[in-house]
């Protein structure tokens, strides 16, 4: 029988207080790629605990000595980067090429945040008496980051690394679709030099773990990203004891054409704005708004595009799709496209498990633009969170952005177009966080990341994650004789 990927907790891989264990699918095939321990509150609560102890040593350090223990922490992950991009492949299914980009994204975020460390500080400010107030960016202590499946690596270390370098500690809960490459992450942590205890990761169901770390008294701050469902949740939750609290949630983002735009370009490249990972992204562009007149030709180099995605094995360094993360998300996204069809909408392409070897058993599903589609249809109202695009047109400028407005959420979004001004006034126009223009880009390391309305409160990324992982402590200083 394989060994038992065990919780890690105070520096060490211990078993789940109640011996439980759940099984990682492999999405690919179908099969148990290994058996995880499952946590329950009591873990949580070990994992807090061990938290706060651990916060006596690494929240006292100077910037300086953190920063040295996360550029050796980056450079091990970049050293890993081979094996921890396997194992999110045989974890969640996303394709190889990707999962290595996504290694190097982690490690290029925590070398951002080791030297951003000793650059982020308090000011001093005039006051009207004698003397001067300083102020004081200080770490808030215990940090519960509670992340999603679907790009586990990447976003719990976003999270994990602005934190650390705050001087916080971390209890990480991954999503249990997708939790062994944190645990490995965790890992080259210590191996680095992380006390016992500064980063603890504690794999479980969210009623069980989730819940006791966004309740836990000894938890100074909750990060969640994850369906507004449950962000609602936990902000009621986290509301008792007044935690610091910030909340990336889901996205409905648009994808606006003008008719003066690169239509090739765009038709090129803005399917992977919505197909890569399996269309499985908060950020995915998965409405298609494009100028009436630019359609035809639009949707003509943007299908060609589609049709040609390589959907198979997502070890093969040929695949530009793999299988969706499970059988059940899976059905999800093939109701969605029911329901499309049947509110009116027309398959221009995919929608179908594609054939092939090995494919069988796996989650495979083509990529799948929905044409005639209006935004009041429920394939342009609700996350979808697979690959499906909805195509909808617009006659003015106006109208392409109260259409891509018109949604609860307001998370990312591109825009194309050649004119210069139009750029500028489009993008001040979308409520949205973050927009790529004549790109599908719009998360760096260095920006600020995170929603308007109903995707989010806070910022991640950037000097912001520090923001949002620190205090603010104001000290006057007299100098009256």
């Amino acid at each position: 029988m394989a060994a038992i990927e065990n919780l890690l907790i105070d520096g060490e891989r211990v078993p789940s207080a109640e011996g439980r264990t759940f099984d990682s699918v492999n999405p690919a095939t179908g099969e148990v790629f290994r058996t995880v321990a499952e946590a329950g509150s009591e873990d949580a609560d070990r994992a807090v605990r061990a938290a706060t102890r651990a916060f006596e040593d690494w929240g006292t350090r100077t910037p300086i000595q953190r920063a040295k223990v996360l550029y050796r922490f980056a450079d091990l992950i970049e050293e890993h980067a081979d094996e921890l991009a396997l194992i999110e492949t045989r974890d969640m299914g996303m394709a190889i090429g990707d999962a290595r980009w996504c290694a190097g994204n982690a490690a290029a975020v925590m070398r951002y945040y080791a030297g951003a460390i000793d650059k982020f500080f308090g000011s001093t400010i005039p006051v009207d008496r004698d003397g001067i107030v300083l102020t004081f960016r200080e770490p808030i202590g215990v940090t519960a980051l509670i992340t999603p499946w679907n790009f586990p690596l990447n976003i719990g270390n976003w999270k994990t690394a602005p934190a650390l370098a705050a001087g916080n500690t971390v209890v990480l809960k991954p999503a249990s679709l997708s939790p062994l490459s944190v645990l490995r992450y965790a890992e080259l942590g210590l191996e680095a030099g992380l006390p016992p205890g500064a980063l603890n990761v504690v794999p479980g169901p969210g009623a069980a773990v989730g819940d006791a770390l966004v309740e836990h008294p000894l938890v100074g701050k909750v990060g969640f990203t994850g369906s507004t469902e449950v962000g609602v949740e936990i902000a009621r939750k986290a509301a008792g004891t007044i935690k610091r609290v910030t909340l990336e949630l889901g996205g409905k983002s648009a994808c606006i054409v003008f008719a003066d735009a690169d239509l090739e370009k765009a038709g090129r490249m803005a399917p992977f704005s919505v197909f890569e990972n399996a269309g499985q992204d908060c950020c995915a562009r998965s409405r298609l708004l494009v100028e009436a007149s630019a359609k035809d030709e639009l949707l003509e180099h943007y299908v060609a595009v589609t049709r040609g995605i390589v959907v198979g094995d997502p070890e093969s360094p040929d695949t530009q799709v793999g299988p969706l993360v499970s059988a059940g998300q899976r059905e999800t996204v093939e109701g969605y496209i029911a329901r499309g069809v049947e509110e009116g909408a027309t398959v221009l392409e995919g929608g179908i498990r594609p054939e092939g070897d090995g494919l069988g058993t796996g989650f495979y599903l083509r990529p799948t633009v929905l044409g005639d589609c209006t935004n009041d249809m429920v394939v342009a109202r609700e996350e979808i969170f697979g690959p499906v695009v909805s195509v909808i047109t617009f006659e003015t400028e106006e109208e392409a952005v109260r259409l891509a407005n018109d949604t609860p959420y307001g998370l990312s979004g591109s825009l194309w177009t050649r004119d210069g001004a139009r750029q500028l006034r489009v993008a001040r126009a979308l409520r949205t966080g973050a927009i790529g223009v004549n790109s599908n880009s719009s998360v760096f390391p260095q920006a600020p990341f995170g929603g308007y309305k109903q995707s989010g409160v806070g910022k991640e990324l950037g000097m912001e994650g520090l923001v949002h992982n620190t205090e603010l402590k104001s000290v006057f200083v007299s100098t009256e004789r």
